[in-house]
């Protein structure tokens, strides 16, 4: 289910829109394989008295409940969108209880993927990106080529931040931005207070 269109502001253009990587439904896909497994094995044994009925019926419950994990893994997948846009990042979840982050791509300071040897055989991965908003770092999980992505996305920021004067008219509102990002990094402690002070007085002067 691709992002609404109607939720974009005036404008704005997506530049992403994914899904999670498939490796989202390994938990769940890997418990029903186990289940159905388990369930040939009992029913190539044959009846085996009421000792054999308890277990085929607990094997019946755990095939629905691992199904239905399935089915609500799959639900929570298509309505969970990654998106990236002209303007910003959003990230959207949820089938019925809906939850969301929006980071504007010039608050944007720093982006970093993660792979472990399998993921990257797979091509998938996780993306921390650091803002300058109250939240400060947020880490997005089963990224499908989280390198190209962040290589997209730094793009997109400096495309964002070199639009001109719409996106800084005036020295003061683009210093107090930059001051507002440092201090952001000073108090997740991405900066030591020297360094801080180093870039503030660069600003400032």
């Amino acid at each position: 289910m691709p992002y609404p269109k109607k939720n974009l502001n005036a404008n704005e253009t997506i530049a992403l829109d994914m899904h999670p990587h498939w490796w989202y439904f390994a938990e769940p896909v890997g418990a029903l394989v186990v289940v159905i497994v388990l369930a040939i094995v009992q029913a190539m044994k044959g009846p085996d008295g009421k000792t054999g009925d308890v277990l085929k019926l607990a094997l019946i419950g755990l095939l629905i409940l691992t199904a239905l994990w399935v089915v609500g893994r799959y639900l929570k997948w298509i309505t969970t969108n990654f998106v990236m846009t002209s303007q910003r990042l959003i990230f959207r979840q949820g089938v019925i209880a809906k939850s969301g982050i929006e980071i504007p791509l010039d608050r944007v300071n720093n982006v970093n993927f993660n792979q472990s040897i399998f993921e990257r055989i797979l091509g998938a991965g996780d993306l921390l990106i650091e803002s300058g908003g109250e939240d400060g770092q947020q880490r997005f999980t089963d990224i499908r080529n989280p390198e190209k992505v962040q290589n997209l996305l730094h793009a997109q920021v400096e495309v964002t931040r070199g639009r001109g004067p719409e996106r800084g008219s005036s020295r003061g509102g683009d210093t107090a931005e930059q001051l507002e990002r440092l201090e952001g990094m000073l108090q997740r402690g991405t900066l030591t207070q020297a360094e801080f002070d180093s870039q503030k007085r660069k600003l400032l002067d």
